[in-house]
C-alpha cells in the first residue's frame, strides 16, 4: 500500500455513486464521492486498471500539487517553483487544461497561459530552450483546478475523454454519448441477467454498452491509447498484464440483446460500429418500426432507450410519446422499461405512471431516466396473485 497515491476520477452529474461502486468493486481505497467527480486511492497498477475498465468516468486524473493563489503572478511563481523534470522534458510536448472557479480568477484560458509560460520560462532557465505546446496530442497533459483561492495542478492519465471507447466510428445525429449509455444502463440496474432490447437504437451505443456490462468487458479495451503511456515512468509490461487479468474476467451471456430501428442509416451504422466492437455474437439488430412490434421473447426483458427529441428529429411529441406508452402497455407484458428524456413536458403522454423518475444530464440539457414496469397481465392481478401466494 506504500505506492497508492490520490487519484481524482471525473463524472457526468448524477453518476458520482455508481461511479463510486465502480471504484470499490475494482478494489480502490478510501473512495470518496465529489460532485461530478469521486477521489480515490491506488497504484500505478489500479490507474492503468481504472482507464481500462470503468464505465462511467470521463477521465482519471493524479494531483501532484496543491496551493494557495491569490493572482496571476501568485500562479506563476507557485508553478515555475515546481520540479516539473520529473513529469516532462524539454523535448516533450505539453497542453494545459484550466477550470476556474474563483473571484480572483476570471479567464480560464488566461490561468492556461500564465501557467504555460511558468512551465516553458522553467525550462528555459534549466534547460536553455523550452517544450513545445501541442494542445491536441501533447506528450503531457496539465489539469489546473483553481477553486477560489486553492489551486491543484494534476496530471492528466487519460488524454481525451474515456467516452471515445473507440468503437464507435459511424454515428447519426446527435448520438448518446458512451458513458451517459454505461450510466443510465447502471442505474436502471442492468447486469446481463435477463433479455434486453434497445427499440430506437440510432446507431448501437446503448446495445454495445449493454453487451459490454453483460459479458464483464473492460470499457474501454478497444480503445486506441491513453495519456499515460507516455510518461516517463509508464510501464508497459505492467499496463499489460492489467489487460490480461481485466480480460480474463469477461463471463459468457445466455440471453439475447436486441435492437431495432426504422431508420436504414441507422441499422447500417449500428452493424458497423458493433462489429468494430466485436459484439457480433451477442447483438441481433433489425430494421424495424417499435410502434408495430410485440414482444418476441419469453420471461423478463429489459428496455433501455433514448427515443428522439425536438432537437434531434422533427416529430409530433405528443402521439410519438403517447405511441410509446401504448406499445409497452399493449404489446410488451413482463418488462422492466426505461428511457432518457429531456421533454419532461411529454412525459404526461406516455399514459404510463412512472416507477421512478432520475434527474441526469444529456450534455447540457437537463433529462429525467425514467422506468415503467409492464406488468404480466393487469398489476392489480399481479398482487393478488402474490397475496394468495
Amino acid at each position: 500500500m506504500g505506492n497508492n497515491f490520490r487519484m481524482i476520477a471525473k463524472t457526468l452529474f448524477g453518476f458520482e455513486e455508481i461511479l463510486a461502486k465502480e471504484l470499490r468493486n475494482l478494489g480502490a481505497g478510501n473512495v470518496e464521492v465529489g460532485v461530478r467527480s469521486v477521489a480515490f486511492d491506488g497504484d500505478t497498477g489500479f490507474m492503468y486498471k481504472a482507464n481500462i475498465c470503468l464505465r462511467t468516468a470521463i477521465k482519471i486524473i493524479k494531483p501532484i500539487s496543491s496551493f494557495h493563489v491569490s493572482g496571476e503572478d501568485d500562479l506563476y511563481k507557485k508553478v515555475f517553483r515546481m520540479d516539473w523534470a520529473e513529469y516532462l522534458s524539454v523535448d516533450d510536448t505539453f497542453a494545459i487544461d484550466a477550470t476556474v472557479f474563483s473571484d480572483n480568477f476570471t479567464h480560464s484560458l488566461y490561468v492556461s497561459q500564465k501557467t504555460k509560460d511558468a512551465i516553458a520560462d522553467k525550462f528555459r532557465e534549466t534547460d536553455g530552450k523550452r517544450p513545445n505546446v501541442d494542445v491536441k496530442n501533447p506528450d503531457l497533459r496539465i489539469n489546473i483546478h483553481i477553486h477560489q483561492d486553492q489551486c491543484n495542478v494534476s496530471l492528466d492519465s487519460s488524454g481525451a475523454s474515456l467516452h471515445h471507447r473507440g468503437y464507435r466510428t459511424a454515428t447519426n445525429i446527435a448520438p448518446i454519448n458512451e458513458v451517459l449509455a454505461a450510466g443510465l444502463l447502471l442505474l436502471s440496474g442492468w447486469d446481463g441477467q435477463c433479455d434486453f432490447m434497445d427499440p430506437m437504437c440510432g446507431s448501437g451505443t446503448m446495445l454495445t454498452e449493454a453487451a459490454m456490462i453483460a459479458c464483464n468487458i473492460p470499457a474501454n479495451i478497444n480503445r486506441k491509447g491513453f495519456a499515460f503511456e507516455k510518461w516517463p515512468d509508464f510501464d508497459s509490461q505492467l499496463y499489460e498484464k492489467i489487460i490480461d487479468a481485466s480480460l480474463k474476467k469477461t463471463r459468457e451471456f445466455h440471453h439475447k440483446i436486441i435492437g431495432m430501428d426504422k431508420a436504414p442509416s441507422a441499422v447500417r451504422k449500428a452493424i458497423d460500429n458493433i462489429e468494430n466492437a466485436n459484439l457480433t455474437d451477442y447483438i441481433d439488430i433489425k430494421r424495424d418500426n417499435f410502434f408495430k412490434t410485440e414482444k418476441e421473447t419469453e420471461g423478463p426483458l429489459h428496455i433501455c432507450f433514448n427515443p428522439p427529441y425536438g432537437e434531434r428529429l422533427d416529430i409530433d411529441m405528443q402521439n410519438f410519446y403517447t405511441s410509446i406508452g401504448d406499445t409497452l402497455k399493449q404489446g410488451y407484458p413482463g418488462t422492466n422499461a426505461w428511457m432518457i428524456t429531456s421533454n419532461l413536458d411529454a412525459l404526461k403522454f406516455v399514459g404510463l405512471r412512472p416507477s421512478r423518475k432520475i434527474k441526469v444530464f444529456n450534455s447540457h440539457l437537463e433529462s429525467r431516466l425514467v422506468q415503467y414496469e409492464i406488468y404480466e397481465g393487469s398489476k392489480k392481478a399481479k398482487y393478488q396473485k402474490t397475496s394468495e401466494n
